[in-house]
């Protein structure tokens, strides 16, 4: 029985399982983007926040124990170096899932799987949308009125 078990096992055993964790993991951090199984994104998110958490206080110890997870020397610096810096005031949520419809072969649910901070084009979009004034009607109307009037006046002289 699973009474109290909270985790996915994917119908793998525990060694598979810890070391496609920690393939993805470091996939995920050296490439910031990457396309998986809905199940296994949402497995995985539970297993590198935890890590990119670890990762914002750069000690030796902290080091070692993310080693311990990833096994990967580049990924590990990767994640210490450029990705602890840029998630430093975020309080968690460093990844988020895109559904992107469902595979041809075994009509999987797939999705992508990235690191929040790293998306340009979401945090471009949402730069524009801070940068422009917002604006109703009633403003749009008025201005649509003063040009009008002062465009007759112009005609008139």
């Amino acid at each position: 029985m699973r009474h109290g078990k909270k985790f996915n096992k994917l119908s793998r055993t525990s060694s598979h399982r810890k070391a496609m964790f920690a393939n993805m993991a470091a996939s995920l951090i050296l490439h910031k983007r990457i396309s998986t199984t809905l199940a296994k994104a949402k497995a995985l998110r539970v297993f590198v926040e935890p890590l990119i958490t670890k990762s914002k206080e750069d000690s030796t110890h902290s080091r070692r124990v993310v080693f311990s997870y990833i096994q990967d020397k580049v990924a590990v610096a990767e994640l210490f170096r450029d990705v602890a810096i840029k998630v430093a005031n975020r309080p968690g949520g460093y990844t988020r899932i895109l559904k992107t419809g469902n595979r041809l072969g075994d009509n999987a649910e797939m999705c992508m799987m990235e690191l929040v901070d790293y998306n340009e084009n979401l945090l471009s979009v949402k730069d524009k949308k801070v940068a422009e004034a917002p604006k109703t009607r009633r403003s749009r109307a008025k201005k649509k009125t003063d040009d009008t009037v002062s465009s007759k006046e112009e005609t008139k002289e």
